[in-house]
């Protein structure tokens, strides 16, 4: 069972508009959603579920918006959550920004879009390319050729429609990878892992079907292959366009693609990874008078790969002032709203070393609370190179027609969560 009814609340937890689906629950009950959720955090004991006699209450926050589902039933959770996640990827795909203002402007979109993407409960079409084409901001301009529903709505294939057509047939496959990493004070790894994603643009005529190969590792054991330049991928995720049963079977990865751009797949890879961007800091701190920084960064990934716009942010105490920098490359900038150091370097090749000094002024008066010590944290991001391996083998493109189509690949590495703490 899924959701019985849909509510959308500002901050003050009035409703904006709502969509009942099954008619099973009092659409009064919202009235007490606020007041039990004000209670909870009161007593420190928020959960994303309330329950009021046999009402349950799923709700997110999103900007300054509730959008809360209530179902009396013992309810898929997990789906409810997705829908709801799902409402808003479609409603920012509409309307740029979801918040109130978005909502009051446009009620008879949204009311419509509510419409369609659930019935008597359960979700139906909630992809927002399908839906923009029968649900169009245009609502004044109604053709009578256009108010016929799109065949994809019935289509085995919801997610692309018949007909497209292209002069020149391409696939761009963006294999994207963000590092999480955190260093202690003492150089120790405390944490690292890859999160990585598949994205693809795609301009291909007909209906194709697209097979994948990757260098997985759980395929190469299936097929006696080296498990050298093998990559075990966990915490896969598809989207839906992907035949799971066959790659359950044999790990291809088999789809009808979508028109356009979207993430084919997510994965984690829990692996040790060595810091591609190396800092070492001294922070010194002379009482009454001056803190100096001497910051050291060290590429240490391979000489033929390079770094670009690399941004290292170096904590500052909060009473510093007067910087004064030197810098062996690129430049530094001094932040006072965020009490931090900028050391940005446009390119930064592997393999080298480079030095960035600072120097402040501290007041007299010393500051009576005791500042925490903030970690050093760095952006970057290095084209044509993955930390973890992985390589796109093969993209093929099957369609009826039999025509040439190009894939192109491109491989980014990028900081997610990359800290290094200092002493």
């Amino acid at each position: 069972m899924s959701a019985s009814a849909v509510f959308i609340l500002d901050q003050k937890g009035k409703m904006l508009i709502s969509r009942n689906y099954k008619g099973d629950v009092d659409m009064a009950e919202i009235d007490h959603f606020m007041t039990l959720l004000m209670q909870k955090e009161e007593e420190g004991v928020l959960t994303p579920l309330l329950t009021r006699g046999k009402v349950n209450f799923l709700w997110i926050k999103h900007s300054n918006l509730f959008l809360v589902a209530t179902t009396t039933k013992n309810a898929n959770a997990s789906l409810v959550y997705s829908f709801l996640y799902k409402i808003v990827e479609i409603f920012t795909e509409y309307f740029k920004e979801l918040e109130e203002e978005s909502i009051r402007d446009n009620f008879v979109i949204v009311y419509e879009l509510l419409d369609e993407v659930m019935d008597f409960g359960f979700p139906q079409t909630t992809d927002s390319k399908i839906l923009q084409e029968y649900i169009t901001q245009e609502g004044n301009k109604l053709e009578l050729a256009k108010s016929r529903v799109p065949t994809t709505v019935t289509n085995a294939v919801s997610w692309r429609s018949e007909g497209i057509k292209y002069k020149k047939n391409e696939v761009f496959i963006d294999v994207i990878e963000s590092v999480n990493l955190m260093v202690s004070a003492n150089g120790n790894v405390l944490q690292s892992e890859i999160i990585g994603s598949i994205k693809l643009k795609v301009f291909l005529s007909g209906m194709p079907e697209l097979r994948l190969g990757l260098n997985d590792r759980v395929l190469f054991e299936l097929t006696g292959r080296s498990k050298n330049k093998s990559v075990e991928m966990e915490d896969v995720k598809f989207h839906q366009c992907v035949r799971l049963s066959r790659f359950e079977n044999d790990r291809t990865i088999s789809f009808v693609p979508p028109d356009g751009d979207f993430e084919l797949m997510s994965y984690r890879l829990n692996t040790h990874v060595k810091p591609l961007i190396w800092i070492e800091s001294v922070i010194e701190k002379f009482s009454h008078s001056r803190v100096e920084v001497m910051i050291k960064a060290k590429s240490q990934f391979k000489k033929q790969s390079v770094a670009n716009n690399v941004e290292i942010f170096i904590p500052v105490p909060s009473d510093a002032d007067s910087p004064k920098f030197k810098t062996g490359i690129g430049s530094a900038k001094y932040h006072p709203e965020k009490n931090v150091v900028v050391w940005s370097i446009k390119s930064f090749p592997g393999g080298k070393e480079h030095l960035m000094r600072a120097h402040f002024g501290l007041p007299s008066v010393e500051n009576e609370e005791v500042e925490g010590r903030p970690p050093v944290s760095v952006k970057f991001e290095i084209p044509y190179f993955t930390v973890s391996g992985i390589q796109v083998r093969y993209m093929k493109i099957i369609e009826k027609s039999g025509y040439q189509a190009l894939p192109w690949v491109r491989y980014i590495t990028q900081s997610g969560e990359y800290q290094l703490r200092t002493n």
